[in-house]
């Protein structure tokens, strides 16, 4: 009795022990029991991964909008624009009527090197029809993209040819650009939109740089409209062309992650000249960190409307299958102590119970917020609590945080050309059909005509024929004409057309050209560097 005894009580202290031992992973023992019970145990057949991928989604949603999960498949093509290339075989094409229609060819790439040109229509790869069967873009751009080296057999279609043409094309890495466009957009004022931070931005930045400096730039015009960020490393090797030696880029610190301060090298080459960045709503994250720090240290202005509000630093998480979990573990911060990320706790699933993608549906939501509010439209309905005051690094001006950077001055957001009518004609393809059917009849007939895009641009216009054309496509789609609203929306739909015309004639920079010239955004960081505004913000010391 008294050996029985001692056996129990020693069970029990060795039981009381490991609890001890493992109550921290309790939590994660319950998961897996779980797991095992429903995939064992459950009366009917379960697939296991499909479970476990439902847990993990379910477990993120409940702590932040930016903490995901990405099966295989997703994390590949996630990675895609940001590593700066894939492998495939180099055109840049639009879906016309099932038939993929080539824009242009990648310069020096596999299909230019072979002699595919712009206009042609591919209708075949290999021993696969891809024309008129109704086949998703995806499964068309699987066909044609495969690991370097490799050959792909091509049926293409050329206007005036009357047989098919059939080419074999080696397939290489094409790079995708983070630059949309470089140029001089004025007598010394240089131009770069950057869409998006990848391995490649630091250096084709650069570049864009001394280009730029070679044709007689002295200000900058750097506009990150739209871009909704990527890598922090790429951020940071931004701004270290604008930013003195040690000066601070960004900080971002954690519950578990200790501070850590990104700073200038000072090697950049332009430190001096007038900076002026062009932000709006979708300008996040990478954005904001270059914002946010030029801001902060005074050296140049910032022109739009208050940024998307994205300053959650995530971790990758590889797992075994080649999916990922990338982890919210910091925030981030601008040099005056400026917190980037916009308030999430209201509409997080820990905090009021949301399902998984609900919490990210109703974050998106913010920024259709900020339009009812009137925030978009006028400045005066932004308001700030004297809480979030920051004041620069050098001059001392306040500036706000709370979520996004808050521009020096205000533009709204123009919506007095968009209708329903032009949405619809947008959103079912008829504004691309239109200009891919015009330039496939007078590609020649331009060209001979235009042989610099400065003689497009000055004396180019479309016609009444091509709106013509543009009317009948839309009655087409089944589009319901309305006199109005078509007035109302001819002068953007005439530049739309123009500029996607000089697209396909020469490239994006000239698209961006035609775009810009009634961007309101750009037109006030002209007026701020023209009208001298820009010396009584950025006092010179």
């Amino acid at each position: 009795m008294k050996r029985i005894l001692t056996l129990i009580i020693c069970s029990a202290c060795a039981i009381a022990f490991m609890r001890a031992q493992t109550m921290g992973n309790i939590a994660a023992r319950k998961l897996q029991m779980a797991e095992f019970a429903i995939t064992n145990l459950y009366v009917d057949s379960v697939d296991e991964n499909k479970l476990v991928e439902e847990a993990i989604i379910r477990m993120l949603a409940q702590l932040d909008p930016h903490s995901t999960y990405n099966n295989a498949e997703e994390v590949k093509k996630m990675n895609e624009p940001l590593q700066g290339n894939f492998e495939g075989i180099g055109v840049q094409f639009q879906m016309i009527e099932d038939t993929l229609l080539i824009i242009q060819p990648v310069s020096n790439g596999p299909s230019e090197k072979v002699g595919i040109l712009a206009g042609d229509r591919i209708v075949g790869v290999n021993d696969s029809v891809i024309a008129g069967v109704k086949m998703s873009t995806e499964d068309i751009v699987a066909r044609l993209r495969g690991p370097k080296n490799s050959e792909v057999k091509l049926t293409i279609i050329r206007r005036g040819v009357k047989e098919p043409l059939y080419f074999t094309v080696k397939r290489d890495k094409i790079p995708i650009y983070s630059l949309d466009a470089s140029y001089m957009i004025q007598p010394k004022t240089g131009y770069i939109r950057v869409n998006r931070f990848g391995a490649t931005t630091a250096e084709e930045f650069t570049q864009a740089l001394k280009s730029l400096q070679k044709e007689g730039m002295k200000d900058l015009i750097l506009d990150l409209q739209g871009n909704g960020g990527g890598y922090l490393n790429a951020a940071i090797d931004m701004a270290n062309e604008f930013l003195q030696q040690k000066e601070l880029i960004v900080y971002t610190e954690g519950r578990t992650s200790q501070r850590s301060n990104f700073y200038a090298k000072g090697t950049g080459s332009f430190k001096n000249g007038r900076l002026i960045v062009l932000v709006d709503e979708f300008s996040a994250s990478a954005s904001e960190i270059v914002t946010g720090a030029i801001q902060d240290w005074d050296r140049g202005v910032v022109v739009g409307r208050r940024t998307f509000g994205k300053g959650l630093v995530q971790r990758p998480i590889d797992l075994p299958d080649g999916s990922m979990i990338r982890l919210t573990i910091a925030r981030y911060y601008t040099p005056s102590g400026r917190c980037i990320q916009k308030p999430y706790s209201q509409i997080s699933g820990i905090d009021s119970g949301l399902q998984s993608g609900d919490s990210q549906e109703k974050y998106n939501q913010e920024l259709i917020d900020r339009f009812n509010h009137g925030e978009m439209i006028h400045a005066d309905s932004i308001h700030f609590a004297d809480s979030l005051k920051a004041q620069t690094k050098r001059l001392g001006r306040t500036v706000y945080g709370g979520g996004g950077i808050m521009p020096d001055f205000f533009v709204p957001i123009d919506t007095t050309q968009y209708t329903d009518y032009h949405r619809n004609l947008v959103a079912k393809g008829v504004v691309i059909k239109a200009t891919t059917g015009y330039i496939e009849k007078h590609r020649k007939e331009l060209q001979d005509k235009y042989k610099k895009f400065d003689s497009f641009n000055q004396k180019f216009e479309i016609n009444d024929n091509f709106l013509a054309e543009l009317r009948v496509l839309a009655d087409k789609e089944q589009i319901k004409f309305d006199e109005k609203q078509y007035s109302q929306s001819l002068p953007l739909i005439k530049m739309q057309l123009k500029a996607l015309i000089a697209r396909d004639l020469w490239d994006m920079n000239e698209y961006f050209q035609v775009i810009n010239a009634t961007n309101q955004s750009i037109q006030q960081a002209l007026k701020v560097l023209n009208e001298e505004t820009y010396g009584k913000i950025i006092k010179n010391e």
